[in-house]
């Protein structure tokens, strides 16, 4: 009998596996697809020369997060991997925002923009720089984040207290309006704002925006060499030498309850798997609650928050083999692992309204990558190995395009929006279309058949607003990895602080359990002392 089952081997199962093992403990991860790794894996499935990821692909919140920093899979073999720039944000008349790592040269690109905007970035980055560790290690705990809330007040004062706290709950819009006399500061806010579901409107998307800038300033946005699934392989490497067993093909379809605790797990073929300490769960909120444990084990007043909880937009992705690199008219742009695509912050309001109102998006926001820029091991020399993702809503009530799509994501639906995004990449570079060996459509349904997390094509476990995060998620009165039934904890991206590639829903959701049986420990040791001493007095 395992210590723990943890349920999943996506990037934060396999962290609180390696966290439990780390503790001495015996683990078991089942998953359900026959290969690991949830949305970090790679293939070769669009170009046998090509290696493409198949979900995420640019890992900064990785390279930031303590969590990842103290299992040192650099040991196991982990390489990452850099593009000459990080960013580039490109415009129809030839102009371009680029982030880099060099901060001298983020801010002469932004200067180019309207004077004074390179050392209005710089001031960004001074905030950045004086709150970072503290702002990182309370995103990476359990809220509250109590010993690194109390150090990041002290530093508060510093940084400018309340005006940084208005900062993080402003829309990005009215930051950039802000912050910036020209467009270019205001795009990559914007713009990195959207890597989640956050409209330029949305309050908080400035601080979103921030952190993810300041996030590629500081730490780039690096992918592991030889493709994502790399991370994956690390992390199971490591877990494996401590003594844990993964399982692929096993799909969990029940979490055992018996006296009003988790004490194991029941799969698909009906094998039953005990657990003497924990199960930890790496599966969506609506998934553990409204399916793995049985709705008597629930109190009906979660029942209900789940029945409101909210997923992030839907995401559609297209991976190319291009026989060329990319012909950019911005220069600047063909450097750059990470190109957004979109004529202005008016156009990223417009797409973002568009979604909000059921609609497909006309004229799509793009996040396209160059992978073999970031690793040349990716493609044969003088190829790219890219992809551009985009947004959906998640029940479709009409086409702001020509096409007439439905939602139904069929060969057809899937086909003429796969040209959508790719007519939109040929505005910023003429003659793309022309170098495409090979693509791959990966609809929102795709998605969710490869991965079960990303419900509907959702790739952060639940909408990043607000009203769904900190002691919000994934329901009022949480924002722990605890749950309602004792031993049984949420690991996953529906747990604080949510979605990215960085491993604290696993690693809190393991501490938990190693606190709650050090906990129940000490309880025992005080309760045979107290046995004793009354023995004693009689």
């Amino acid at each position: 009998m395992p210590d723990a089952v943890v349920i999943g081997a996506g990037p934060n199962g396999l962290v609180a596996a390696n966290v439990l093992a780390d503790a001495g403990w015996s683990v078991e991860v089942l998953e359900a697809e026959e290969a690991l790794g949830g949305a970090v894996r790679h293939d070769h499935g669009v170009d046998p020369d090509f290696t493409s990821d198949l979900f995420s692909a640019f890992y900064p919140l990785a390279a930031a997060s303590p969590v990842l920093a103290a299992l040192r899979l650099e040991e196991e073999g982990l390489v990452w991997s850099h593009a000459p720039q990080v960013l580039a944000h490109p415009l129809p008349d030839g102009r371009c925002a680029v982030l880099s790592r060099r901060l001298d040269e983020t801010a002469r690109s932004l200067e180019a923009f309207a004077p004074g905007d390179g050392r209005a970035w710089k001031e960004l980055w001074r905030v950045w720089d004086t709150v970072r560790a503290d702002i990182l290690d309370a995103l990476f705990t359990p809220f509250p984040p109590v010993r690194a809330g109390t150090r990041l007040a002290l530093r508060l004062r510093a940084a400018g207290g309340l005006r940084l706290a208005r900062t993080m709950v402003l829309p990005v819009r009215r930051l950039g309006e802000e912050e910036f006399s020209g467009e270019g500061g205001r795009l990559l806010l914007a713009g990195n704002a959207l890597h989640a579901d956050l409209a330029p409107e949305a309050a908080g998307s400035g601080g979103f925006g921030w952190i993810m800038s300041m996030l590629g300033q500081t730490y780039g946005f690096p992918v592991p060499v030889g493709g994502s699934g790399a991370l994956t392989a690390a992390l199971a490497r490591r877990l494996t030498r401590r003594g844990g067993t993964v399982q692929c093909g096993q799909r969990v379809t029940e979490v055992v309850v018996r006296e009003g605790r988790a004490v194991g797990v029941r799969t698909a073929g009906g094998r039953a798997v005990p657990a003497r300490g924990a199960v930890l769960a790496d599966v969506s909120a609506p998934a553990l609650y409204g399916s793995l444990v049985a709705e008597e084990h629930l109190p009906r007043r979660l029942l209900d928050d789940l029945g409101r909880f909210q997923w992030d937009f839907a995401t559609f992705k297209v991976d190319w083999a291009l026989n060329g690199k990319v012909p950019w008219t911005c220069a600047e742009a063909a450097d750059a692992g990470t190109v957004h695509l979109a004529d202005g912050v008016d156009s990223l309001t417009r797409f973002a309204s568009q979604i909000a109102m059921g609609r497909v998006p006309d004229e799509p926001f793009a996040l396209f990558g160059q992978m073999t820029t970031a690793d040349p091991s990716r493609s044969p020399r003088g190829t790219e190995s890219a992809w551009a993702y985009t947004h959906v809503p998640q029940a479709v009530r009409g086409d702001a395009g020509d096409d007439g799509l439905t939602g139904a994501w069929d060969r057809r639906e899937q086909e003429a929006f796969a040209d959508r995004v790719e007519a939109q990449v040929e505005r910023y570079a003429p003659g793309f279309r022309g170098l495409v060996r090979a693509r791959r459509i990966l609809a929102p349904p795709t998605l969710e058949s490869l991965d079960a997390n990303l419900r509907g094509g959702a790739i952060n476990g639940g909408t990043t607003a607000l009203h769904q995060q900190l002691i919000f998620r994934p329901g009022p009165g949480t924002g722990r990895p605890e749950t309602p039934v004792p031993r049984l904890y949420l690991a996953s991206a529906s747990a604080h602080p949510g979605g990215g590639v960085h491993g604290a829903p696993g690693a809190n959701a393991a501490r938990a359990a190693l606190r709650h049986r050090r906990t129940a420990a000490f309880s025992r040791v005080q309760n045979l002392l107290t046995h004793r001493d009354r023995r004693g007095r009689r």
